[in-house]
């Protein structure tokens, strides 16, 4: 099985100038807990995760929804809590081989290029997901 069987394709993206609370609000929005982070010409910069942008509010609740933004992150860019330069992987990587990379990194998502442009993002949900359906039984047709 490849990252590309499993992945999220066409991941939501954050500009890097943008705020932690656009960062919040995009990740309550579509229900997620990593953004990619790129420059204004597109290109891959970091990672801002739920719990930067929990670090960036000065909270410890596991749900962001519901924190009114203070000042700090109507303003402060996700430039300062993002994870910079991140490990990315392409397309055709075994997943093994992406969980590999979590694991020994310590992380829980990757960036998916193809050359130079991003196609989609995995997650630690994703391989957990894919490792639950590949344990249910096959079904036999009678």
């Amino acid at each position: 099985m490849n990252v590309s069987d499993i992945m999220t394709t066409a991941p939501e993206t954050i500009r890097y100038n943008k705020s932690v609370h656009s960062a919040v609000e995009a990740m309550t929005q579509i229900g997620c807990h990593h953004l990619p982070v790129v420059t204004d010409e597109g290109h891959i910069v970091g990672i801002i995760t739920d719990s930067d942008c929990r670090r960036a509010l000065q909270i410890s609740s596991i749900s962001l929804a519901g924190h009114a933004p203070n000042d700090s992150a109507r303003e402060t860019p996700v430039r300062r809590y993002m994870s910079p330069a991140p490990i990315i992987i392409e397309p055709d990587m075994p997943v093994e081989e992406a969980a590999r990379l979590m694991l020994t990194n310590h992380i829980s998502c990757l960036p998916v290029m193809r050359s130079e442009t991003l196609v989609g993002i995995i997650t630690t949900s994703d391989i957990l997901m894919a490792f639950i359906r590949l344990q249910k039984p096959a079904t036999i047709n009678s």
